[in-house]
């Protein structure tokens, strides 16, 4: 079998990623210093950015009750990283660490704001927009470079295991952020919390000043030229002529499109329905199930090394984590709630880094950062739409509807994609074995 498309290996496959010795250590990455600090940088990073969204959605819900600000937080949020292809350009011809210390900076001038507005009690609505508008564009600046990062620090041996674990990493992150946010927010208050913040992302930006990786020092250190927008385009192209690259981003689009982030700021609504009304011990599990399911699922994958990364497994995790939003939309119990929203995490931890590692794997050296921004392009970019189909809608018909509906379409487009897959299986052995009669 091939161990990227799960079809049997005596089969041509059009594209199949380089032969490389992979790492099987469990926790492979980890051995390696440089890929380590890296990694507990960005989930330091990645515990400010949940930290900020606990104490910013709650304060905007109670000042505003507006599930479309909620869905604009995910819309712009995620819009910026429409243009990762172009982002993705400039981490090809750039310094990888001076593009990710810009994030930071970023992050850390959009907490210090937050603080401000609410120490003099004179945040309005334009302000959350302009405020969420810049915090995605730091994520968007930030993803393609990282990947070229981690390309660097950890090599193709042990690229699977970095992957994986700069995942559970931020997952881990985002896990103690809404623990840590809940509590900043009633011992600290929101506007002393939100200040506190931006410390959260000093190791990071410190920590890119010392290392001596650039993101290309594996490769040689060749910059490409300036992407162009036809460029673009071409890398477009590329990608839709490779089969195992295009079902990525087809799996990547899809799910970030119809569920993507859109359930994060309706949290607050979701855990008032569940009984919950104050911004407690409560609200910050709800916050950290998902997180706290992909550190469990990345923690189980890194130590028996059971799921190899193929199409098959990205596909059929994506239908599992559709199942356990559905049955969350639909959950009258807070325990059975947060179980499902765990194992949600679970799943979606396995596609995600299946997906990114076929995508590293496959991608060529010179167009790395490009081939990276295509696939965040769909699977970050068209998060925004998740604020359609669960925010905007849930403003009229209600956040469950919305979210129910939402899952239960990704489920029927998955399983046609899986079938789609299969049957381009089966048409591959049907030539070769007719080429060969």
């Amino acid at each position: 079998m091939c161990a990227i498309c799960g079809i049997p290996s005596h089969i041509p496959e059009p594209q199949t990623a380089p032969a490389a010795a992979v790492d099987r250590t469990r926790f492979a990455a980890f051995r390696n210093p440089n890929c380590r600090n890296y990694i507990v940088g960005a989930s330091l990073s990645m515990g400010g950015d949940s930290i900020e969204h606990v104490i910013s959605y709650w304060v905007m819900y109670q000042q505003f009750h507006s599930p479309a600000l909620a869905g604009f937080a995910v819309i712009s949020h995620w819009v910026p990283a429409l243009f990762s292809v172009y982002f993705g350009g400039w981490a090809d011809r750039s310094d990888c660490r001076k593009i990710i210390q810009l994030a930071q900076l970023l992050y850390m001038s959009v907490s210090a704001i937050w603080g401000v507005l609410f120490l003099t009690n004179s945040l309005q609505v334009w302000h959350c927009l302009v405020l969420l508008s810049m915090h995605g564009l730091a994520g968007a600046i930030w993803a393609p470079a990282e990947q070229l990062m981690l390309h660097d620090l950890a090599g193709r041996e042990t690229l699977p295991s970095a992957v994986r674990l700069n995942s559970t990493g931020r997952s881990t992150g985002f896990l103690a952020g809404p623990a840590l946010g809940s509590v900043m927010l009633l011992v600290l208050g929101p506007w002393l919390g939100i200040f506190a913040n931006v410390l959260m992302y000093l190791p990071m930006t410190i920590w890119l000043w010392r290392t001596p990786f650039t993101g290309h020092v594996r490769d040689g250190g060749a910059r490409p030229a300036r992407v162009s927008p036809s460029d673009a385009i071409k890398v477009l192209r590329e990608v839709a002529g490779q089969p195992v690259l295009i079902s990525m981003v087809i799996l990547g689009g899809l799910s970030s499109f119809l569920i993507g982030s859109g359930i994060q700021p309706q949290m607050p609504e979701f855990a008032i329905d569940l009984g919950l009304n104050q911004a407690g011990l409560g609200y910050g599990m709800l916050l950290a199930a998902n997180s706290a399911g992909a550190v469990l699922g990345g923690v189980i994958l890194e130590s028996t090394h059971w799921l190899k990364p193929s199409v098959r497994a990205a596909m059929f995790s994506t239908l599992v984590w559709s199942g356990c939003l559905l049955g969350f939309a639909l959950s009258p119990y807070y325990p059975l709630s947060l179980a499902l929203l765990i194992g949600a995490g679970v799943a979606n931890l396995t596609s995600q880094s299946t997906a990114q590692t076929l995508v590293q794997l496959l991608a060529p050296a010179e167009k790395r950062g490009r081939i990276v921004g295509v696939y965040t392009m769909a699977s970050n970019g068209l998060r925004a739409g998740s604020g359609f189909s669960i925010g905007l809608v849930g403003g009229v018909i209600g956040i469950h509807w919305s979210l129910g509906l939402s899952a239960l379409t990704l489920a029927v487009l998955v399983s046609g994609l899986l079938l789609y897959t299969a049957r381009m299986s089966a048409a591959a052995r049907v030539s070769v074995a007719q080429r060969f009669a």
